[in-house]
């Protein structure tokens, strides 16, 4: 693996999980939050929601300067079910009333990914298909109980425990937990920046 000992970029995100998945393929960085108002247009389609969350999260961090001026990586994710967007769940009654509509059906995972440097703004999007088994109702109050349902989108997290709920994934695994990396790498490669293998020629 080819690491440089420097960050190359700065992930705007707290999510432990995005950068695991930034460290899988070999992209040393910093972190900054980005805080933006995370509620849903009237009319917005769910893709030009998550589109529009991730271009702000980079923009946001981008423009005060936390990321030090390295590029900013930045990714939003939702699911959605019948064209409604199902973001972090508000309780545990709003948690479990999502993974009811779940259950038995499939579900698309959206998550759009942005990078933020000198030259703009570039976003790429993964779609993936998520079909969940059906749940008990026992079942899904004790995996809000697990406490791993309270920060996820959808009220689920495919690396975690909920990864017995699910019959198949048709997309990208690592786009529906948080960062899809086939659209991070080309983001990268496309900006000049290295990777495990510096993203290509």
């Amino acid at each position: 693996m080819i690491e440089s000992a420097q960050p190359v970029l700065c992930l705007a995100s707290a999510s432990l999980r995005r950068r695991e998945l930034l460290k899988q393929i070999g992209v040393p960085h910093t972190v900054a939050s980005a805080d933006v108002d995370e509620s849903v247009w009237p009319g917005e389609a769910p893709r030009d929601y998550v589109r529009r969350m991730a271009h702000e999260k980079a923009q946001t961090v981008w423009a005060r300067h936390d990321s030090g001026r390295l590029p900013v990586l930045a990714a939003d994710t939702i699911v959605v079910l019948d064209g409604v967007i199902y973001g972090k769940p508000d309780n545990r009654q709003h948690a479990l009333e999502m993974l009811a509509h779940l259950c038995g059906r499939e579900h698309e995972v959206l998550t759009a990914v942005a990078l933020a440097n000198s030259r703009g703004i570039a976003v790429r999007m993964s779609s993936s298909t998520v079909k969940f088994r059906k749940l008990a109702p026992e079942e899904a109050a004790a995996y809000w109980d697990t406490g791993e349902p309270k920060d996820k989108a959808g009220a689920y997290a495919i690396q975690g425990f909920a990864a017995v709920f699910i019959e198949s994934v048709n997309g990208s695994y690592s786009g529906v937990m948080g960062l899809p990396l086939f659209e991070t790498a080309e983001l990268l490669r496309s900006a000049g920046l290295p990777g495990w293998c510096k993203m290509g020629p």
